[in-house]
C-alpha cells in the first residue's frame, strides 16, 4: 500500500520541465475557483433531477407521496455515508498526483458511468426498486466526488479565500441544480427519460476535462504512467497512520463547539431537504401545476439563488460575520414560510408562489453558504478532510431523518401544518446557534495542536 501512497519515479530538471504546461491549482487563485465552480456544477447536475425533476416527474404521474419520499430517501442516503471513504482518501491516494486529485477523477468517471445507466433503467415508473438503486448508485458517485473536492479545496484554497470560495462553489451548484431540472424536465417531456438523463451525463462527461488536465501543485504527474512526483506540501499533509487520524478526529470533534455545529447542520439541512422533497408534491397535487410547470419556475428560482449567491454569499460572510448573518438568514426563513403558510388565500396565485421560491431560495442559498463556512472553519487542518466530511454526513443524516417524516406528517395533518414543521424545525437551529462560539473552537483547536507538537516533540511520533 505504500507504493500507492507515495507512487513516483526519479526526475530531473529537464524531464519536469516537459510537464510545465499544465497549469497548477496552488499557483492560481482565478484557476482555483474555476475549478471548483466546475466541479461542484457537476454535483448539481443529477442532484438536481434526483432531488427535484425526477420527485416532480413522479408526481405527474400519480405516484404516491410515500413513494416520491422513499426515492428521495434512498437516493440521498449515500451523502450520509460519506464518512465511510472521507478517512480512506485521506490515508491513501496516488502522492505524485496530488492528494485528491485520483479521487475526484475516480469520482467524476463514476459518476458519468452511474449516469448512464439511470438513464437505460427500464420503465423506470413501474421499476421502482432498480430506479432507487440505480439512483442510490448515482448518489455515492456524487457524494464521492464531493468529498475528494472538499479535501483538495482545504488542502490547497488559503483560509483568507474559504469563504469566498464556498459562495462560489455552493453557488455553482445551486446553478448546476437549477440548470439541470430546467433542461432535464424539458428533454423528459419533449423526448423521454432515456434522452433526458444521457444528455446531462455528456455535460458531466465534459467537466472531466478540468481534474484531468489540472494539478494541484508543482512537479506532480498528469497520469500514472507521466513524468512527475510528490510535492514537499502533500508529503507532509499525508497521514500515515489510523490511529493517529481516528484519535485525532475524536478530540477535535468531542469538542462542545464541534457537536453543537454537527446538531445545527443536521437540523438545518434535513428541514432543507423536507421543504425541498415537500414543494413539488404540494404544487403538483395541491395546486394542479404540471412537473413542467413547477420544474420551469422553481429551476429559475434556484438559479436566481445560485447567481445571487456566487456573487454575494462569501463577501457577506467576510464583511459582516458568520454568526451574525446565520442569525439574519435563520430569522429570515422562520418569517418566510410562515408568511407562506397563513396566507393560504393567494396560493392560487402563481406570482405568490413563484416569489415564494425565489426568496426562499436566495436565503437557502446564503444559509448553506455560512453553515459550511463556518464548517470548514472550525476544523483542524490534520484531520479538516475527514472532519468537514463528518459534518456534511451528519447534516445529510438529517435530511434523511426529515424526509421520512412527510409522510406521517401529511397523512395526520393539513398542508399548512405540514409547511409550519419547516417553521419551527428552523426556529430550533436558530436556537441552537445562540450558544455556538467560533472563536473558542479554534482556541480548543489550537490546543489540540500544540498537545500533538508535543507529543511529536517527546517521543518522535508522527502521525
Amino acid at each position: 500500500m505504500n507504493s500507492f501512497i507515495s507512487m513516483s519515479v526519479p526526475t530531473n530538471v529537464s524531464s519536469l520541465s516537459k510537464i510545465k504546461g499544465f497549469p497548477v491549482l496552488a499557483e492560481h487563485t482565478t484557476l482555483r475557483y474555476m475549478t471548483f465552480v466546475v466541479l461542484y456544477f457537476a454535483q448539481g447536475i443529477p442532484e438536481g433531477m434526483l432531488a427535484f425533476g425526477i420527485p416532480a416527474w413522479m408526481a405527474m404521474n400519480g405516484k404516491t407521496p410515500g413513494e416520491i419520499a422513499s426515492f428521495a430517501i434512498i437516493t440521498v442516503l449515500p451523502w450520509s455515508l460519506k464518512f465511510l471513504v472521507a478517512p480512506m482518501m485521506d490515508r491513501y491516494t496516488i502522492l505524485s498526483m496530488g492528494r485528491k486529485r485520483p479521487w475526484i477523477i475516480m469520482g467524476q468517471i463514476g459518476l458519468v458511468i452511474s449516469c448512464i445507466c439511470l438513464a437505460y433503467v427500464p420503465d423506470p415508473l413501474n421499476n421502482l426498486n432498480t430506479f432507487m438503486a440505480v439512483g442510490f448508485i448515482v448518489s455515492f458517485f456524487g457524494a464521492f466526488q464531493d468529498v475528494a473536492t472538499d479535501g483538495m479545496a482545504i488542502d490547497i484554497i488559503p483560509e483568507d479565500q474559504q469563504a469566498r470560495a464556498n459562495g462560489l462553489m455552493w453557488g455553482s451548484k445551486i446553478v448546476g441544480i437549477s440548470a439541470s431540472l430546467a433542461v432535464g424536465t424539458w428533454l423528459i417531456n419533449k423526448y423521454n427519460f432515456t434522452v433526458s438523463i444521457l444528455a446531462l451525463s455528456a455535460v458531466i462527461g465534459l467537466i472531466m476535462f478540468f481534474p484531468l488536465f489540472l494539478r494541484e501543485r508543482k512537479g506532480e504527474k498528469i497520469a500514472p504512467w507521466t513524468i512527475g512526483k510528490a510535492s514537499p506540501e502533500t508529503k507532509k499533509l499525508q497521514v500515515t497512520n489510523w490511529n493517529s487520524l481516528f484519535k485525532s478526529l475524536f478530540s477535535v470533534f468531542t469538542l462542545r463547539n464541534s457537536l453543537l455545529i454537527a446538531v445545527i447542520l443536521f437540523i438545518c439541512q434535513g428541514s432543507f431537504k423536507y421543504i425541498g422533497t415537500l414543494l413539488p408534491m404540494f404544487t403538483v397535487k395541491e395546486l394542479g401545476w404540471t412537473n413542467g410547470d413547477y420544474s420551469q419556475y422553481y429551476a429559475t428560482a434556484k438559479l436566481l439563488g445560485g447567481i445571487i449567491g456566487m456573487l454575494l454569499g462569501g463577501i457577506l460572510i467576510e464583511k459582516l460575520g458568520k454568526i451574525k448573518m446565520m442569525n439574519v438568514y435563520l430569522f429570515s426563513l422562520i418569517i418566510l414560510i410562515s408568511i407562506f403558510s397563513f396566507f393560504k388565500l393567494y396560493w392560487p396565485n402563481t406570482t405568490f408562489i413563484y416569489g415564494f421560491m425565489i426568496i426562499y431560495n436566495i436565503i437557502y442559498t446564503f444559509t448553506c453558504i455560512g453553515l459550511f463556512a463556518i464548517a470548514m472553519q472550525c476544523c483542524w487542518k490534520k484531520v479538516s478532510a475527514s472532519q468537514f466530511t463528518l459534518y456534511m454526513t451528519i447534516a445529510n443524516m438529517g435530511q434523511i431523518a426529515l424526509a421520512a417524516l412527510i409522510g406521517p406528517i401529511k397523512a395526520n395533518f393539513n398542508w399548512q401544518f405540514t409547511l409550519m414543521a419547516f417553521a419551527i424545525s428552523i426556529a430550533l437551529a436558530w436556537f441552537l446557534l445562540q450558544f455556538l462560539n467560533i472563536e473558542k473552537q479554534i482556541k480548543s483547536v489550537a490546543t489540540l495542536e500544540n498537545k500533538d507538537l508535543d507529543q511529536e516533540r517527546r517521543f518522535g511520533y508522527n502521525g
